[in-house]
C-alpha cells in the first residue's frame, strides 16, 4: 500500500473544494462539511461579545470562523477555530497573506453534532500544545462547555455560569445562556 501524501500549508491554501472546510493534520488533509445554523448562530454571537469587549479595550484582534493559523511544520498543521483572539502584542506585522505561523491566545470551538469527542479532543491539544493559552469549547447541544488552559487544567461551564477571560481577556465575562440562546 502506497504512503500518504502529506501536503503543506502553502498547497492547502491554494486549495479550493467547494463547500467544504479544511484543515490540515499533520500534512494529512481534513475536509469536512460546513456546520449547520446553530453552530453558526452561537459562534456569532460569542464573537460579537468578545470582539466588542476587545476592541473597546483596544487589547488585539478577533478573528472570524476558518481563519487558519499554521501550528506546526514538517509535516504542517493548520488548524481553524470558531473564533480566536491575538494579542496586541502577538499580532504579526505586517498581517500574512497567507496563515499566520502562531496559535492565537484564545481560541473558541462551537461544536457541531457531527463532531467526534476524539476529534475534538485533538484539536483541543494541537491549540494548547502550538501556544493557546486558553481554548473554550462550547457544546450547543448539551448547552454547557469545557475551558482548557494552558497549564493542564480544565472546567466544566454548565448553561447558568459564565465563560471568563482569566488572564487572557482580563475582566471578560459572558453568560453561557445568552450565547445559547
Amino acid at each position: 500500500m502506497p504512503a500518504a501524501t502529506l501536503h503543506t500549508a502553502d498547497e492547502l491554501l491554494r486549495l479550493d473544494i467547494p463547500g467544504k472546510c479544511t484543515e490540515l493534520i499533520r500534512g494529512r488533509l481534513l475536509v469536512r462539511e460546513p456546520p449547520g445554523f446553530l453552530h453558526g448562530r452561537v459562534a456569532m454571537k460569542l464573537a460579537t461579545a468578545i470582539a466588542t469587549f476587545v476592541d473597546r479595550s483596544k487589547l488585539g484582534l478577533v478573528l472570524a470562523a476558518e481563519t487558519g493559523f499554521k501550528l506546526a511544520s514538517n509535516p504542517d498543521t493548520v488548524r481553524a477555530p470558531d473564533v480566536a483572539f491575538i494579542s496586541r502584542e502577538r499580532l504579526p506585522n505586517p498581517a500574512p497573506q497567507g496563515y499566520a505561523a502562531l496559535a492565537p491566545d484564545l481560541v473558541v470551538e462551537v461544536l457541531s453534532p457531527s463532531d467526534r469527542p476524539g476529534y475534538v479532543l485533538g484539536k483541543v491539544a494541537d491549540w494548547l500544545t502550538a501556544g493557546s493559552r486558553l481554548v473554550w469549547v462550547v457544546d450547543p447541544a448539551r448547552r454547557s462547555a469545557t475551558v482548557y488552559r494552558a497549564d493542564g487544567t480544565e472546567t466544566f461551564v454548565a448553561e447558568e455560569g459564565s465563560l471568563d477571560g482569566e488572564d487572557v481577556l482580563p475582566s471578560f465575562t459572558c453568560r453561557l445562556d445568552a450565547i445559547l440562546s
